[in-house]
């Protein structure tokens, strides 16, 4: 039998995806048995206390051993660490060693939303890509250069490294390694007893564009503004650059640095966020909504509202309309 570790490390983690993974798991264990097979994994949770408290001692989480006490094992689950990921180096320094040398040994590692950031700090991330939380994904890239999330991207699969996106995502990520460590069967199942939508593969509809504004570049800054107050202008970008006196080369090098996207991107992306609110909250056609944001070739206005969402713009007015969410 192989042996799965969910980890319960100290501090404030996410207590869904340590008692999410744990119900899963052994319920795609009793599956196996009442099919007269022997179960795939003994479960354990793994920590360096012998009590965790949580969310100030409502709950507490009492891991089964230390991770002193694993030699070895196949499948190691790093739950979500909430909102201490910027801490992961000076806190958790114990556990990410402990997950790189179980890597050496030959298991495969599976981080949960902000739980990339633990995995990180392992360095097993170096040099791949991989998914986290979307509002987290530019931290991870600052504290982390060597490694390239992938925002939007709900789950990454690389040499026995799996990475998921945000929040409840986590299901998807543990419905995928069902399926491997079981069978295709079993994940079916297991989606219909947890109601889980197995059709999933992005998070980009739910990611909510924060205007990257935590940076000290006035000219960056000044320009963003005019962007979120007129989005829908037809902006000459050369213009742009030479109205503050600054080359169109070292205008987009320093709209990247200050931002993470180029002043393009950026306008694209502020367009996009007004057309999901339109789209959200009026009955405007996807015409209307187009032109309303600036945009004139339909195509164009598709492509990118995809890319960006992962859906088709009716798609997501059928999905989010608050008429049809009640």
């Amino acid at each position: 039998m192989k042996q799965l570790i969910i980890l319960v490390p100290n501090g404030h983690h996410n207590l869904s995806s340590v008692v999410g993974s744990f119900k899963i798991f052994t319920r795609a264990n009793d599956y196996w048995k009442r099919l007269g097979r022997d179960p795939v994994f003994d479960i354990r949770l793994a920590g360096t206390s012998r009590r965790v408290d949580l969310y100030d001692g409502l709950f507490s989480v009492k891991p089964h051993l230390s991770i002193k006490a694993v030699k070895r094992c196949d499948l190691v689950i790093i739950p979500s660490l909430n909102h201490q990921y910027q801490e992961v180096a000076r806190k958790y320094q114990p556990l990410a060693g402990w997950i790189r040398e179980q890597y050496e040994k030959g298991a495969e590692i599976a981080s949960i939303c902000t739980g990339a950031f633990l995995l990180a700090a392992s360095g097993l991330l170096d040099g791949k890509s991989c998914s986290t939380h979307w509002s987290a994904a530019e931290q991870l890239r600052t504290h982390f250069p060597y490694v390239r999330p992938l925002e939007g991207t709900l789950i990454t699969d690389e040499k026995g490294i799996y990475t998921n996106g945000g929040a409840y995502s986590f299901l998807n990520l543990v419905l995928y390694l069902i399926e491997k460590y079981y069978d295709r069967d079993t994940a079916i199942y297991c989606s219909k007893v947890f109601q889980i939508d197995m059709s999933r593969d992005s998070q980009s509809p739910f990611i909510i564009f924060s205007r990257q504004k935590d940076h000290s570049d006035e000219i960056v800054y000044q320009v963003q503004q005019l962007m979120e107050k007129n989005p829908s202008e037809h902006y000459s970008i050369k213009e742009l650059a030479s109205k503050y006196a600054v080359s169109r080369r070292n205008f987009d090098r320093r709209f990247v640095l200050a931002t993470g996207n180029t002043p393009l991107e950026y306008l694209q992306r502020i367009r996009i966020e007004a057309s999901k609110k339109a789209f959200e909250n009026s009955r405007k056609t996807v015409n209307e909504v187009m032109y309303e944001v600036g945009y004139q070739d339909s195509k164009a206005f598709r492509d990118v509202f995809r890319k960006m969402t992962g859906l088709s713009p009716l798609d997501y007015r059928r999905r989010y309309h608050k008429e049809n969410s009640v």
